[in-house]
């Protein structure tokens, strides 16, 4: 190894560790989990739908209604709720964090020890190795003689390698594409550069949410017809009424409360983080919150074989000649030192290694596997030994058949020999191309083991008519034979070498008409996600290795294995810590939960506030009072919107999410709106006794109306829900009787100022709210029908 003079390679001491830990010089950096504490409380208190409540509420105190004012619990309520649940939400990313966190590898008291990142101090010698992350700044003390690469995408936003030399600075939010080194930590904590980038990771936000951006749209529309309807209502309920100022300024604030969407932006955010706290209960890690519905909408899977389909944990099956027949001694000797020689050591040659007894490493420099060129090895003297994939080390002949003959039966082979001269590690420009020829290879196979579940996930997948891709640097027959054993589905497999010379178009053909790739580059993945883009598809990748991180930055959403290289962790939006790829039929069914679930309470919010600025709108234009009083707005949202909304929000729901979300709430509101504020205002403008009236006489007109919208409010919230299972209907039959109880308990109806007195009054009111119904019913059928038929 190449290293800097004067550089001693035992690290520091205990003791200089604790004087450092003392001094504060320790890796210590606050653990972005989006919004701090002050943050949520002030996002969830000083909101403008608070604010807009709140000067209501203080308004309608100023009249002595105390009852009256009751809306104004909705902003306790709302802030309460919204807190609570982000702070869980804050707390589950933050325990799950630490646990999917680097863990560097330092030199100390002349040992190596794997730490917390938050360990390191200043001056700590931490070994690197390909698929490292690199945690702090630094400068490399020592570097293999067969190079060192890092990807500094993250940092610069180029994806080529850049080589390093001893003395060079390296920066944390890098990682190690190849090679292995160590350096010294100069900069941690809050001065490491990685720390003002560490607000992107783990963010409770919903930037890139397509759910949100449709509810910000129409929020953006209530908020402008909410500025005429409101100061047209004002102007109407204390000037043309005809009413005294107490009871304009009820009139005006019923007309006013109800238009406001108080809920939808609370109910959004409580189903998002109902689901990060479901999924940390499985230890699936949400880097990115927008995941959980990205996930949802995913209709193209891309997977590596190794450590997704299969487990990493491989065993050696045997070493065999050409002919197939048993390899001799003196190169299976000869295998066992080549591996003992790396350093840098995958899983595959960790299997090797286990099946060896303490071999004696050959002395020689290591050239370190890269994806790229498919083989690794040991440059000795005058000759090197190498290990590799057998179709790039070997020319046709027997040993090929007999390679070919080991994968097709689902084992991973590789070929191993002796190259005479000088090897030269290969560089960037280099690939399986240029790879040198083995004249006398051996065979070595390894068992691979199908993890249990992943027949059970791959069917999980193809009932949801979601797309499987297998991305794999292996040989692309024996991936197949592999995943033969995972699916039913018929397997087209692609040697991704065929690839390369393709136009555009040829090559996104090929990818949209195999789904099983082989001996593919890490710049191929990449390339194969940009492809499926081009087709329309949303993709997710997975992945475990250094070589998958430019794929799983490029997919809609990248998902790591919790076991996998740090590097692939970091840029993952999902990290599932259990390493099983079983646990994504439950991350998009808690995408698929959220989506649904919102679109349902957007129709219900959106319908009030519909409806609601139907009736302010005419009772301005005619120049009469408002029918209800604020208290009646209130149990008007609590059994048709606030509790159903709140239950349906975090209900089961697997319903597949399609395009179109504004399109198809804006197609039940906005109708069922207009007809429940079209017909309730009908009712209004016909039993109105007149400004003149006595009290009375208004209260029980306005009550009977009342009714009339309640009973058409409860069937939009049945439509909303369906369909109905033994739950919902009890939800249903839940809120009837909630508002039988308000309007037949003595005490509740004189509580909520109800006048249910006049029989005639109310049994029109039930005519009325059930010819509503059905209009409404067969206004939704015929919407939906043209829907369906487009």
């Amino acid at each position: 190894m190449a290293r800097t003079t004067g550089v001693s390679l035992t690290g520091l001491s205990s003791a200089e560790v604790s004087q450092r830990v003392a001094d504060g010089r320790t890796n210590t950096v606050g653990r972005s989990t989006g919004r701090s504490v002050w943050q949520i409380i002030r996002a969830n208190v000083f909101t403008r739908v608070n604010a807009i409540l709140g000067v209501l509420c203080v308004i309608v105190l100023s009249t002595g209604s105390w009852i009256n004012a009751a809306f104004g619990l909705l902003i306790i309520a709302n802030s309460a709720v919204g807190v609570i649940q982000e702070l869980r939400a804050k707390r589950t990313l933050a325990n799950l964090r630490i646990v999917g966190e680097t863990q560097p590898t330092v030199l100390r008291d002349g040992e190596r020890r794997t730490v917390h990142q938050s360990e390191v101090v200043v001056d700590d010698l931490i070994v690197l190795k390909s698929g490292d992350e690199i945690v702090v700044d630094g400068t490399l003390v020592v570097v293999a003689d067969s190079g060192f690469a890092v990807d500094e995408s993250q940092l610069t936003g180029e994806a080529d390698a850049v080589h390093k030399n001893a003395g060079d600075e390296v920066l944390s939010g890098s990682f190690v594409t190849g090679g292995t080194a160590v350096f010294r930590a100069e900069k941690v904590g809050e001065e490491a550069y990685a720390a003002r980038l560490a607000a992107e990771a783990s963010e409770f936000s919903l930037t890139d949410s397509v759910l949100m951006s449709g509810i910000n749209s129409i929020l953006r529309v209530i908020t402008w017809l909410l500025i005429p309807t409101g100061v047209l209502t004002i102007w109407t309920q204390l000037v043309r009424s005809g009413t005294d100022v107490r009871e304009s300024i009820l009139s005006m604030a019923a007309a006013i409360v109800p238009m406001v969407p108080e809920g939808l932006v609370l109910m959004t955010s409580i189903a998002f983080a109902a689901g990060v706290i479901r999924l940390g209960q499985y230890k699936a890690l949400v880097n990115e919150l927008v995941a959980i519905e990205g996930l949802a909408r995913v209709n193209t899977v891309c997977t590596d074989k190794t450590g997704t389909l299969t487990t990493n944990e491989m065993e050696l099956d045997g070493t065999y000649s050409a002919d197939g027949a048993p390899a001799p001694d003196e190169f299976r000797e000869a295998l066992g030192r080549l591996v003992a020689s790396q350093e840098d050591r995958n899983s595959t040659a960790e299997a090797i290694l286990a099946a060896y007894d303490a071999p004696d490493p050959f002395d020689g420099a290591e050239i370190p596997f890269n994806s790229k060129w498919k083989y690794s090895g040991v440059q000795c003297s005058g000759h090197a030994w190498i290990l590799g994939a057998p179709d790039v080390l070997l020319s046709e002949g027997p040993a090929a058949t007999t390679a070919q003959e080991f994968g097709d039966r689902g084992l991973r082979v590789l070929a191993f020999g002796r190259v005479e001269g000088t090897l030269q590690s290969p560089d960037g420009g280099s690939g399986m191309a240029e790879a040198p020829s083995i004249d006398e290879p051996v065979l070595v196979t390894l068992g691979q083991q199908l993890r249990p579940d992943a027949r059970e996930t791959l069917d999980f997948f193809d009932t949801q008519d979601v797309d499987l891709k297998i991305i794999s640097g292996d040989n692309p027959d024996s991936v197949a034979a592999v995943a033969r054993g995972a699916t039913d589905r018929e397997l087209v497999a692609v040697d991704a070498r065929t690839l390369d010379d393709l136009s555009e178009t040829d090559f996104d053909a090929e990818v949209a008409r195999a789904n099983v790739f082989g001996r593919v580059r890490p710049e191929q993945k990449q390339q194969m996600v940009e492809s499926l883009h081009r087709a329309g598809r949303t993709v997710a990748m997975t992945g475990d290795g250094v070589n998958d991180v430019l794929a799983l930055k490029k997919a809609d959403i990248g998902v790591a294995m919790g076991a996998g290289a740090p590097a692939t962790r970091s840029v993952a939006q999902l990290v599932l810590l259990t390493n099983r790829f079983s646990a994504l039929p439950r991350v998009v069914g808690e995408g698929r939960r959220v989506i649904g679930n919102i679109e349902r309470v957007a129709n219900l919010f959106l319908t009030k506030t519909v409806y609601s600025v139907v009736l302010a709108l005419v009772v301005a234009v005619m120049g009469i009072s408002f029918p209800f009083q604020p208290i009646h707005v209130t149990i008007t949202g609590w059994f048709t919107i606030g509790i159903p909304a709140f239950i349906l929000a975090l209900a089961p729901n697997n319903e597949r999410p399609r395009d179109g979300f504004l399109r198809r709430v804006l197609s039940l509101a906005v109708p069922s709106g207009v007809l429940v504020g079209g017909f309730a205002v009908a009712m209004w403008i016909a039993v109105y006794p007149g400004g003149d009236a006595p009290e009375i006489e208004r209260a029980e007109a306005g009550t009977a109306v009342l009714l009339a919208l309640i009973v058409m409010g409860l069937w939009v919230l049945g439509i909303v829900a369906r369909p109905l299972v033994w739950w919902k209907i009890l939800l249903l039959v839940g809120c009837v009787v909630g508002y039988v109880l308000l309007f037949t308990v003595p005490f509740l109806r004189e509580l909520v100022l109800l006048e249910p007195g006049n029989t005639q009054l109310m049994c029109l009111g039930l005519v009325v709210g059930a010819v509503g119904a059905l209009v409404i019913e067969v206004v939704h059928r015929v919407v939906k029908g043209r829907r369906i038929r487009k």
